[in-house]
C-alpha cells in the first residue's frame, strides 16, 4: 500500500474544501436573490463591505450623535456607555451586561411554553421540551429551534429590544443612522449525526463573519447557563479591524479555524461562558462562531443594529436557504 505524500494529501484536502465551499455558495443563491429583490443596494454592500477599504469609506458616512440622557432608564445598571463603545472600537467585543432575573426568567418561561421551528424550517414545529421526541417524529436531527416573529409576543423580550442603553451604544458606535434590524431568540440543542450543512446554516462550529450590512452591532444574552459543554459563543478579539487579503477577496464568510486563528492570533479567541442573564455585544464583522452544545441546550437572545433598511425576513433571522 502506497500512502499519499503530505503534499498530495494537502492537495486533496484543498480540493475537498473548495468543493464544499462551492456547494455552500450554490445553496445560498436563493437567499442572495431574495436579498437583491428586497433591496438592490444589497449587492454593492455584499461585494464591497467585505473589503477593508470599502468599509473604511463607508464608516466615514457615520453621523454624529446628539447628547441624550435616556440611558438613565436602562435595565442594565452600572454599565457605562463610553466604556462599552471604547471596548468595541479596540477589541470588537464587550462582555458585562446582565439581564434582571425577572426579565431573563420571563423570556425563558415564554420560550419553554411556545413551539419553535427546527433548523429554520417552519414545517418542523415542536415544543423545546419535546426535542428528543420531535427528532424521532421528524426523522432527523434538530440542531436549533427558532421563534421568528413569535418572540414579539413576549413583553420581556420587547423590553430588552427597546432598552435605551442598547440604542445609545449602537448610535455612538455605528453613527446616528443606527437602527434596529434583528430581534430573535433561539435554542441550540445537543444532538447526534449533525451534518456540516446543518452546522453551517446554524452558524455553529465554524469561524465566520456577518455580512448583512455595511456596519453592524449585535447584543447577545444567554437565557440559560452556558459553560464549555453548553455551546458557548467564541469571538476573535480585534479581527473586526483587520482582515488578510485572502479573507477580503472571497465570497465565503466562513473559514477553517486553523486559518482564522493563524491569521488573527489564537490568544485572541475569547470563549464566552457564564450564568443565565449574561450579555455581551460584538461587532459581527469580527470572526466568531457558536459551538454545538454537548450536554444541555442553550437558549439565547440577539438584538442587532445596522445602518441600512432592515429586511422583514432577516429581522427574525429567517433564511431563504432550502
Amino acid at each position: 500500500m502506497v500512502l499519499p505524500r503530505r503534499s498530495d494529501a494537502q492537495s486533496l484536502e484543498a480540493i475537498a474544501r473548495n468543493a464544499s465551499s462551492f456547494r455552500r455558495i450554490a445553496a445560498r443563491i436563493p437567499t442572495y436573490l431574495t436579498d437583491l429583490r428586497e433591496n438592490p443596494a444589497w449587492l454593492p454592500m455584499f461585494v464591497l463591505a467585505r473589503t477593508m477599504p470599502g468599509r473604511r469609506v463607508h464608516w466615514l458616512t457615520a453621523k454624529s450623535v446628539k447628547p441624550t440622557e435616556n440611558s438613565n432608564a436602562t435595565m442594565f445598571a452600572g454599565v457605562d456607555r463610553n466604556t462599552v463603545v471604547e471596548a468595541l472600537r479596540s477589541e470588537g467585543l464587550f462582555s458585562g451586561f446582565f439581564l434582571p432575573s425577572s426579565i431573563q426568567q420571563e423570556i425563558t418561561h415564554f420560550a419553554k411554553q411556545t413551539p419553535c421551528f427546527g433548523n429554520f424550517d417552519r414545517r418542523l414545529e415542536f415544543l423545546p421540551t419535546d426535542h428528543l421526541v420531535a427528532e424521532g417524529d421528524f426523522g432527523r436531527a434538530l440542531l436549533s429551534g427558532h421563534y421568528f416573529e413569535r418572540i414579539l409576543k413576549c413583553d420581556a423580550a420587547l423590553a430588552v429590544q427597546r432598552d435605551p442603553l442598547l440604542h445609545e451604544v449602537a448610535a455612538h458606535y455605528l453613527g446616528a443612522q443606527a437602527q434596529l434590524i434583528t430581534t430573535r431568540v433561539w435554542w441550540s440543542f445537543p444532538t447526534q449525526s449533525v451534518s456540516d450543512a446543518e452546522k453551517n446554516l446554524a452558524s455553529l462550529d465554524k469561524y465566520h463573519f456577518d455580512l448583512d450590512d455595511w456596519r453592524m452591532l449585535k447584543f447577545f444574552f444567554y437565557l440559560s447557563d452556558v459553560d464549555n459543554d453548553c455551546g458557548p459563543h467564541v469571538y476573535v478579539r480585534g479581527s473586526h479591524n483587520r482582515r488578510i487579503i485572502k479573507h477580503q477577496l472571497t465570497l465565503l464568510v466562513g473559514h477553517p479555524a486553523d486559518e482564522v486563528l493563524g491569521a488573527y492570533g489564537t490568544d485572541n479567541a475569547i470563549t464566552l461562558t457564564g450564568p443565565a442573564g449574561l450579555g455581551f455585544v460584538e461587532d459581527p464583522f469580527g470572526f466568531h462562531m457558536g459551538t454545538v452544545p454537548k450536554q444541555a441546550p442553550r437558549l439565547m437572545m440577539e438584538v442587532g443594529f445596522g445602518v441600512s433598511r432592515p429586511s422583514r425576513r432577516r429581522f427574525h433571522g429567517e433564511p431563504v436557504i432550502r
